[in-house]
């Protein structure tokens, strides 16, 4: 299970979406709870967004580990048994 992102207790806030008419009719009569989709889906999207950045802010230092393990291999070689 992922860690959660942000305090699933807080507290609701309303907010405006301008959302396409058909698809909203269409999601109503599959009783489609829209609150609970669209914080899934954000959710997602926030996750996305703050790895590509995370991957982003150290694509330096994770070039540098992974030359330095090109070079000299890893703790576990010795180890392994495949």
């Amino acid at each position: 299970m992922l860690q959660p992102i942000f305090n699933e207790n807080a507290a609701k806030k309303a907010i405006n979406l301008s959302i396409n008419s058909e698809l909203i009719s269409k999601a109503k009569e599959l009783d489609i709870n829209l609150s609970a989709t669209f914080e899934r889906v954000l959710e997602n999207e926030v996750r996305k967004a703050e790895r590509s950045d995370w991957l982003k802010n150290n694509k330096k230092a994770i070039h540098a580990l992974n030359e330095l393990a090109d070079r000299n291999g890893l703790f576990s070689d010795a180890h392994r048994c495949f």
